[in-house]
C-alpha cells in the first residue's frame, strides 16, 4: 500500500509533538507543525485522494487520459501551493509528491517511462510543464 507524502508528514508533526511532550526533543529543534500545519495536510490529502480516486476509475486510460490526469493533479497541488503562499512544498516534498504521482501510475499498470517516452519526455518530468511548486 502507497503511503501519500501528506501522511508521512503528519506522522512527522505527530513524532515531534510526541518528542517535545515527553522532552526528548528541545523546542528550537521542533519545526515539522510549522511546516506542515493541518490545514495544509488536509488540502493535499484531498487532492491526492482525488487522483487515486479518478485514476482507478479509468478502465484502460489511453496516454491522453493519463497525461489529462496528471496535469489535473499537478494544477489541484499548484492551486494548494497557492493558497499557502507559494511556500507549501520545499524540494523535499516536490520530490515525494513526484514519486507519489509516478507510483501511482505504475501501481495501475502504466509503464511510465514507455508513456515518458512517447511524449519525449524524461520519466522524472512527467509534471514539468504544469508544475509551479
Amino acid at each position: 500500500m502507497m503511503i501519500r507524502p501528506s501522511g508521512t508528514w503528519r506522522e512527522g508533526v505527530a513524532e515531534e509533538a510526541r518528542g517535545l511532550a515527553a522532552g526528548t526533543l528541545d523546542p528550537e529543534h521542533a519545526y515539522m507543525a510549522g511546516l506542515f500545519p493541518e490545514a495544509l495536510l488536509a488540502a493535499t490529502d484531498v487532492v491526492l485522494q482525488d487522483f487515486e480516486t479518478d485514476f482507478r476509475a479509468l478502465a484502460e486510460p489511453s496516454d491522453v487520459q493519463v497525461m489529462e490526469m496528471v496535469k489535473r493533479v499537478v494544477l489541484a497541488l499548484n492551486a494548494v501551493n497557492e493558497s499557502f503562499d507559494h511556500a507549501a512544498y520545499e524540494t523535499g516534498e516536490r520530490e515525494q509528491l513526484c514519486e507519489y504521482i509516478d507510483q501511482v501510475l505504475a501501481n495501475s499498470g502504466i509503464d511510465v517511462s514507455a508513456l515518458t517516452a512517447r511524449h519525449g519526455i524524461d520519466r522524472h518530468a512527467i509534471t514539468d510543464e504544469w508544475r509551479e511548486w
